[in-house]
Formats: structure tokens, sequence, C-alpha cells
């Protein structure tokens, strides 16, 4: 029937894919009734029992144009409330044991606290389904990276693809040729795994002593519980699980299933320094405000605005993360790092409009009238557009601090330098080559850092010799006496702009020539 919402709440197994026999699902007493994925003409499916459909029946239905995630997926609210309430309990027997607390007592504050578990629960629901429909939104874009994560859980053991349907390397090529990726219920399976690999990496680390990290102890139990015995938290036997669970749903909901494999591999970086180099960037860009602010335009504006918001505020936290690891040292001392880094990110962010120009000004401001067009509100429009400054901000910062020079000084100096050179057009330029597999998009990675990082060097070498007055003035002067180098740099970009595309060994020459500018 042609109808919105399928239910299924019952016991059995229902929907099967044409491809498998009534044999395979193993249910002979539903035999008769059961229908194959691409027969179903409703828009959404949502399980409320276990095994209604089979895991290739939910795919055919999704390829189809069907919405449907899994049956632990849509069942996982009751899963979590149990969760919270064993260890809601468990505290509370530590609360009897050491403070007295008295069974009758002890009940009515569980009856108390049932609206507070219900509002955990729910959110925690939020944000899982939230991040399956912003990856599902990506998924073509993204399918290469998927399946990299998907050889890389297989390659650590974790998962075994074949006993969960999930497409092997040829067949993805297959689906990537014809523009498709991984669908809802396969992406649900890659998320869960994603989790299941770090909250064991985590567990193993030394992260859930983290003195900043233990702070999701807290946010994982209702307000009442923790005003009343928030001192006895530490002495829960479940403390560390419960930080590894929090933390895991916290990176993996926000950055997808990819972010902490790719990071590993990218920097050699340990799961203990990236998680922690993580909580850095997302405190020091006050992302969770943003986060707030793109949520609270549920059915204000469209969902698929809302995704395409967190999946650049994700993007950019990508990037901050692997500045943190790369210029932060090995301690990554949370709480010191953000104290240092914050301050001049705001004021950098809030400057924006008055310190940007050129060909970044006109980018930040397509996309800022996109989100403004979509009916996002312009304050919201303009911290999402604005996201794009955060990796300069970031070296900003940095320069600034170890130049002992004015924040804003460095700014002009850092910015009027990319307009002046065309840096910010080079790294649109990077940004926008197509990444065909794994080995290109490591490949593109490395190229963006070094153009970030010849900037910065730039930068230094004009701060270094800047006195007081003009920055633009500082920036003209130092061009002018290495005008040679300039020159050179300038024609091949000039060059570049001329050729009908750009590709990686262009883009490998126009760095060379930056670097020796450098150099120079």
């Amino acid at each position: 029937m042609p109808v919105d919402l399928l239910w299924n709440g019952g016991i059995g197994t229902y929907v099967k894919a044409s491809s498998e026999s009534h044999a395979d699902v193993g249910d002979r007493s539903n035999d008769a009734v059961r229908v194959d994925g691409r027969e179903l003409r409703c828009r959404v499916v949502g399980e409320g029992g276990n095994l209604g459909f089979s895991q290739l029946g939910r795919v055919e239905y999704a390829s189809g144009g069907g919405r449907i995630n899994t049956d632990f997926v849509d069942n996982s609210g009751g899963v979590n409330c149990s969760d919270l309430e064993v260890n809601i309990k468990i505290l509370l027997r530590i609360a009897t044991q050491r403070r007295g607390l008295k069974r009758a007592a002890r009940d009515r504050l569980l009856s108390a606290m049932t609206g507070d578990v219900a509002a955990l629960v729910l959110r925690n629901n939020y944000l899982q389904s939230q991040a399956i429909s912003t990856l599902a939104g990506r998924a073509r874009e993204r399918a290469t990276e998927h399946a990299y994560a998907i050889q890389a859980l297989a390659a650590n053991g974790v998962l075994d693809p074949a006993l969960e349907f999930l497409p092997d390397p040829a067949a993805l090529a297959e689906r990537i040729k014809t523009g498709h990726g991984l669908t809802r219920p396969e992406l649900a399976i890659l998320l869960s795994y994603s989790k299941i690999w770090l909250h064991h990496a985590i567990i193993e680390s030394d992260l859930p002593e983290d003195p900043y990290l233990s702070n999701e102890l807290e946010r994982y139990f209702p307000a009442a519980v923790r005003a009343r015995y928030g001192e006895l938290l530490g002495a829960h036997p479940l403390r560390r699980e419960i930080i590894a669970t929090a933390t895991t749903n916290s990176l993996v909901n926000r950055m997808g299933p990819v972010f902490a494999l790719r990071a590993a591999e990218d920097t050699s970086a340990g799961i203990s320094a990236i998680t922690r180099a993580y909580a850095i960037a997302r405190e020091s860009t006050a992302v969770r405000e943003l986060w707030a602010e793109i949520e609270s335009l549920d059915n204000r504006v469209a969902a698929a605005i809302q995704y395409e918001m967190h999946y650049d505020t994700a993007r950019a936290l990508r990037h901050a993360t692997y500045w943190v690891l790369a210029h932060r040292g090995p301690t990554l001392a949370v709480e010191p790092a953000v104290a240092q880094l914050r301050p001049g990110l705001a004021a950098l962010i809030e400057a924006a409009p008055q310190l940007v120009s050129g060909r970044l000004a006109q980018r930040i401001e397509l996309a800022r009238q996109r989100f403004i067009d979509a009916s996002v509100p312009p304050p919201i429009a303009t911290r999402v557009a604005t996201l794009e400054l955060l990796q300069s901000a970031l070296y900003i910062v940095d320069l600034a601090a170890r130049r002992r020079v004015p924040l804003m000084a460095a700014a002009r100096v850092y910015l009027y330098l990319g307009e002046a050179l065309d840096l910010d057009w080079l790294r649109a330029q990077i940004d926008s080559l197509a990444a065909q597999g794994h080995w290109h998009s490591l490949a593109r990675g490395s190229l963006r850092e070094t153009a970030f990082e010849l900037h910065r060097g730039l930068a230094d070498a004009i701060l270094a010799r800047r006195r007081r007055g003009d920055p633009r003035r500082a920036v003209d002067a130092w061009l002018a006496a290495h005008a040679p180098l300039v020159a050179h740099v300038r024609h091949i970009f000039a060059d570049m702009k001329a050729a009908a595309a750009v590709d990686f060994p262009t883009l490998s020459v126009a760095l060379q020539a930056l670097k020796r500018l450098a150099d120079g």
C-alpha cells in the first residue's frame, strides 16, 4: 500500500530481498506473508520489533528510495534506558552504603527522575539518528571513505563485512561508478562497528582518567542524582566504561565512522591523543553552542540544510583536530590548550567581516547567503559560513602568541598575504580535487596541509621583520624585497588559472614554487 509509515512490532521476519529465498530467512511460519523489499510502497519503515526485515531486505528497500535504519537503531531507546537504570541504581546503592540513603527515599528519587531519564535517552537517540542522516546525505560523495572504514575495521578484526552483508570492495566500486553509496541500513552497521572499535580502544587507554573528559561521567547522569550524590560518581565501579561510552558516542555521532580511523593513519597518533585533540578543537571553537543553534531549527528549515551545516562543522573540526595534533605537542592537556586558543579564535570569528576580503570573503558570503535563502537565521548562517576561516584562525592565534604581536595585526598580515599571493584560491583548488580512493584522499590532505604550512611560514617571516605600522605595508614591502620569486609564483598561478583543469601534479609544482619563496 502507498502509505507514509510501516511500523513493525511483531515477531518474525516479514521482509526479505528479492535475491533471498524463504529458506535463507529461516522463518518458515511466515513464508506465506513475507514480501520483498522492492515491493514495499511505504515512505518510511519503523522497526519496533527485532528481525522484522532481513538486512538485505532493508538494503533493497532503501536502494529504492525508502527510509529505514535497522532494528537495533530503532530499538536503541529501550537499551539506552535500561543502561541508565542499571547505572543509576548502582550509584544509589553506593549512596545507601556511604550516605545512609533509605529505600523509600531511593524509590521516590527514582520515580522523580523518570522525565529526566526519558530526556537523556531521547537526546542520545536523536543524535544517533541525526548522525545516520548526515552520513546518508553525503553517502555518494563519501563512498570511498566508507569503503576505507569497512576495510580498516575488518583488518582490525572488529567487523566481518560478509556477516553483516556489507558490499565488498568490487561491489562498492561498482556502486560508486553508478553514483551510489552505502544505504542507511549499511551506514547504521558501519556507525555501530566504529563505535565498538573506538570504545575498545578508549577502554585500553588512559583516556578515562583524563580530568577534563571525566566530565562526561557527570553529563551521563540526570541532574537530580548529580546534585545529591555528585561526589560519589568517582566511586562508580563502571566509571571508566561510562566515560568511554559517552566519549565514543560524542565523537562518532558528530564526526562519523571514518574520522578516528583516518586520523590514526594520517597522523600516526594514538586514540588517546586523537580524542584529546578533538576535545580541544571542539571546546576551543565553542561548537557545542553552534550545534544547539542548528538543532533549534528543527521543523523550521529543511532537514537537508541542517545536515549540511552539521557536515560543515564536522569538516572544520576535522581540520582543527589535525592542527592540534601537529602543533600542541604530545601531552595535549585539554584545559590549558582551550584557555590558550578559545579567546583568540572567538575574537577572530567575531571580527571576520572586517578582516576578510578577496576570494575568501566571496566564498564565505556565498555560503552565508545560501543558508539565509534556505530560511536559516542570519547569525547562524554567518557562524556556519565563517567556519571556513577556522584553520587559518588557528595559525593566526599561534603566530600572534609566538611573535608576541597583537592578534589583529597578525591576522591582517596573514589574511592580506593570502589575498596578495592568491593562496586562498590555491587552497580552493586543492579542496576541489576529486579523490578517487583512499590514497588520493591522503594526497589531497597532504597538499592542503603543505599549503597551510607554507602560508604560515611566509606570514611568520613577515611578522619577524615587521615593525609598528600598517600590516599591509609590511606585506607589500616583503613581497617587493622578494620580487623575482614572487613573480615566479604568480606566473605559475596564472598558467594554472588559464588551464582547463588543475590536477595533483600541477598543484605540487605550485607548492614547490611557494616553498622556494618561503626558503628565500
